[in-house]
């Protein structure tokens, strides 16, 4: 290369920096507008807010493409004239604070420039650029707190610092809960062996609800220690809950919410120190909790290198019944499964390839309120062939043919999304002896499609194979190619007739749903349709979707508490 075209590409390497530092701007300040809209109850905004932030990446990543075809001739560079730009990219990353995710964001633009047929090393970064080491920058993420004072200064200590612009319900009442709350999880010998009470800066935004999130630290052991606030109709803040069992803030953290408003200049510090409280959670969970769902992926994607590096077993079909739309296929030892779109779908869907990405982009979108699963969409995703079964390989040539293409060393998918992989419900039920889980499964089957429609999603598809069960035994929807919004549903009764054959005759609309039916394909054995029936029989009357239809209607946004309710305080 001459001196020219290095200067060209450091200039080009420049300008992406640019574009990802005023895109991380606009995304930091709809984050920090979350206290406000908490503050004074702007839930309609709070959702807006949420799709905003998801857009910015998409139209901050088309700019920056703009402007390198503006001033280069992509197509007549060689491959020196990129790896001469990465290495001055990465020149620019020395220092910065979120130099991860401006790598994610550089590997977007190679992405969009090359269609994702380059996944090479030398050109983008496949690997980081460098490792980083939790703890070199955890003072400017965590308040620390003196574990020396009493139970209730420290708690006054706390709120010192995480104050808000709106009154407390009643301080006093949720001080001596807080109080009362800890004294239970912690002995007194224990509460005098803390050695650090840790709380990171930015506070938790979702929904309804704000977290400060922290932990308590003792010689032989760490607990996660959770304040969570709500606002009540005066838009006056109250304690909600203290939480301490990484079972409920695995659930609060899940991958079936929207992503967390969490204001932070130092995200891969946050995600470590959550990570310490969470170990269970992977670490490219939580940079999609908190919002950056593109870092998320390539974290993913390097967790995904190395795990085939350290396993040997076989990519093979999903467990479970076949899906008429999506063939989904998994690595047993891999937590996800891999979803692709068919070629033809069965006779019974009436819809098109676009319509499916069109919901799954919907409910990408929505407040999934702990019941939907976050779906991760990928283009020229590649496989080792020598990794996949036979049986998987001739499967996917007979159904998704369009889709996938054989190297003589990979197979690679151009279209699939990958999902958190769960027991779905049918097999679940098939296998569980314990009347209690199968009862409670039950339950939660009807609460999730409950709670769907509330956030103003109507399932559609809502046999119980499309629902899978996670270790915390909630169960959340993942098929979405039939959902649509409340309104776009006629929900109607059927006739009342001692005539066999007036049922024959109804004229049925396409978006005319009647939920009287539903008693007889949401499960299939009798006495599972039975307790469903019992436990949600409003689901099978067209009164309970016409009342919930008229909520979203108005615009009424839902708050689903997601831990335990037995940790809800009183508020007498």
């Amino acid at each position: 290369m001459n001196v020219s075209e290095q200067d060209l590409a450091g200039r080009i390497a420049y300008r992406i920096i640019q574009h990802f530092d005023q895109s991380f701007r606009w995304f930091s300040r709809i984050t920090r507008g979350a206290q406000e809209r908490f503050e004074k109850g702007q839930w309609q905004q709070t959702q807006s807010a949420v799709k905003e932030r998801i857009t910015i990446y998409e139209t901050s990543l088309a700019d920056a493409v703009a402007d390198i075809y503006h001033d280069v001739a992509v197509q007549q560079q060689n491959d020196a004239f990129w790896q001469a730009m990465k290495a001055a990219y990465a020149r620019l990353l020395e220092g910065h604070p979120q130099f991860e995710l401006a790598e994610t964001f550089y590997n977007s633009v190679i992405g969009r420039i090359f269609r994702h047929r380059k996944i090479d090393d030398t050109l983008m970064f496949v690997l980081p650029s460098r490792c980083f080491l939790p703890g070199q920058d955890r003072h400017k993420v965590i308040n620390s707190f003196d574990p020396a004072t009493t139970v209730k200064q420290m708690y006054e200590a706390l709120f010192k610092v995480y104050r808000f612009n709106v009154p407390f319900e009643n301080f006093t009442r949720d001080l001596a809960n807080l109080e009362t709350a800890l004294r239970k999880r912690l002995s007194t010998q224990q509460l005098a062996n803390v050695t650090a009470v840790e709380m990171l800066k930015p506070v938790f935004y979702r929904s309804k609800a704000a977290y400060v999130v922290g932990r308590i630290c003792m010689p032989d052991e760490t607990l996660p220690f959770v304040i969570a606030l709500q606002t009540n109709q005066q838009q006056a803040i109250f304690v909600d809950a203290l939480l301490t069992d990484r079972k409920d803030l695995s659930v609060i953290f899940g991958f079936a919410r929207a992503y967390f408003m969490a204001d932070t200049l130092h995200p891969a510090e946050v995600t470590a120190f959550l990570q310490e409280l969470l170990p269970n959670k992977k670490h490219f969970e939580l940079y999609m909790a908190l919002g950056h769902f593109k870092h998320g992926k390539t974290v993913f994607y390097r967790n995904f290198l190395r795990h085939l590096e350290r396993s040997d077993d076989t990519f093979e079909a999903a467990p479970g019944i076949r899906g008429l739309v999506m063939m989904v296929f998994h690595l047993p030892s891999y937590g996800v499964v891999f979803k692709i779109i068919k070629d033809e779908f069965a006779e019974s869907k009436k819809i098109t390839r676009q319509h499916v990405k069109d919901c799954y982009r919907l409910v990408k979108m929505s407040d999934r309120v702990g019941r939907m699963a976050d779906t991760h969409e990928y283009v020229n995703f590649r496989f080792p062939l020598d990794r996949m079964s036979p049986q998987l390989v001739e499967e996917l040539q007979q159904t998704c043919a369009s889709s996938i293409e054989l190297t003589e060393n990979e197979l690679v998918i151009k279209h699939l999304y990958i999902e958190r992989k769960m027991t779905p419900l049918n097999l679940y039920l098939e296998q569980e002896t314990d009347p209690d889980k199968i009862h409670k499964a039950i339950d939660e089957l009807g609460l999730c499609i409950k709670q769907i429609a509330l956030a103003n999603i109507f399932p559609g598809d809502m046999l119980h194979k499309n629902f899978g069960v996670t270790r915390q035994g909630r169960v959340i929807f993942y098929d979405y190619d039939e959902i649509c919004l409340m309104k776009d549903r006629h929900f109607r009764a059927l006739p009342k007739s001692d005539d066999p054959y007036a049922i024959d005759t109804l004229s049925v609309a396409p978006n005319d749903v009647f939920p009287e039916q539903f008693e007889h394909f949401i499960v299939g054995k009798k006495h599972l349709k039975a307790l469903l029936k019992s436990l949600h029989g409003d689901l099978m009357t067209p009164t309970y979707w016409r009342e919930v239809q008229l909520i979203a209607q108005r615009g009424e946004v839902q708050n689903f508490t997601p831990y335990n309710a037995k940790m809800r305080f009183s508020r007498e």
